[in-house]
């Protein structure tokens, strides 16, 4: 995200707060012409994520800043809302999304503030296309007319303030390298996972890749592969009758009885002993 020294150029009228409830999302394209200001602000706090062109916000001071497409701004309550298409691109795709957050999301609204009350955070590719399908489906969940779409459009939002907090600089963030790899292992645990494979994937060689799978999930690829084939395995002992043998090759293990002593060691029984553990008395 830049600071330019640039201005909306086109006179903005004043609007009043939005009727939202506890949340209200949507997606706007708009031209050269678009500009907002609210002087007071709104009493909810405000996400807008840029899909295409860009967006031009002021702050205080004549402080400016551009939003491209992925980049995230989160306006807080009471902040000046002045934002509109930035004239040097000529158009602005962006989502966005009014919410009255629960206590429990505070956590995911601690962004960066570049400027006083509004935060940023850029995404990558990987993450940015995760973030738009999910405030899509939300927008989509809060107009259908069954169930609890006020919720579904809620649960939406969460996930994807939990996808920029995997990106959020004041904590530790997720390359997208690695999260890349882990999406890969997960679709395809029953199969073979040759390290080259999984280098290739994430555009790096198999020792750089290593190094830095390790320093973000904590554990060799070998160790998670094997740490998830496991989960798995346990699983389908718990919830269906397949035998031990079915159970293992569907978890990505050839050999059953090599199955069965790994089992053993991570949750100190055998297939067949966790099983009956488990099945009701």
């Amino acid at each position: 995200m830049d600071d330019p020294a640039a201005s909306l150029q086109v006179p903005a009228v004043e609007l009043p707060p939005p009727e939202t409830g506890r949340v209200l999302l949507g997606e706007l394209a708009q031209g050269r012409g678009y500009h907002v200001r609210r002087s007071r602000g709104t009493e909810d706090w405000l996400l807008l994520h840029t899909v295409a062109g860009a967006g031009l916000l002021r702050g205080e001071h004549g402080a400016s800043l551009l939003t491209r497409p992925g980049d995230g701004v989160l306006l807080r309550p009471g902040t000046v809302h002045d934002y509109g298409t930035d004239p040097a691109s000529g158009r602005w795709q962006l989502l966005f999304a009014h919410v009255q957050p629960p206590p429990t999301w505070l956590a995911l609204l601690d962004w960066p503030q570049p400027m006083p009350g509004i935060g940023c955070i850029r995404l990558g590719h990987e993450v940015d296309q995760r973030v738009r399908e999910l405030l899509r489906g939300a927008a989509r969940a809060s107009r259908l007319a069954i169930g609890r779409p006020e919720l579904f459009a809620l649960n939406g939002l969460e996930a994807a303030l939990l996808w920029y907090d995997a990106r959020n600089p004041r904590r530790s963030q997720l390359d997208e390298r690695v999260l890349r790899v882990l999406e890969h292992i997960d679709a395809h645990l029953a199969e073979d996972l040759p390290a080259a494979r999984l280098a290739e994937l994430a555009h790096l060689s198999p020792s750089r890749l290593a190094h830095l799978f390790a320093a973000h999930v904590g554990t060799s690829i070998g160790r998670y592969v094997e740490a998830q084939r496991l989960e798995l395995a346990a699983r389908l002992l718990e919830m269906t009758a397949q035998p031990v043998g079915e159970v293992a090759h569907r978890a990505g293990f050839e050999d059953p009885l090599y199955f069965s002593r790994r089992f053993r060691a991570r949750y100190a029984a055998s297939p067949r002993m966790y099983r009956e553990q488990r099945r009701p008395r």
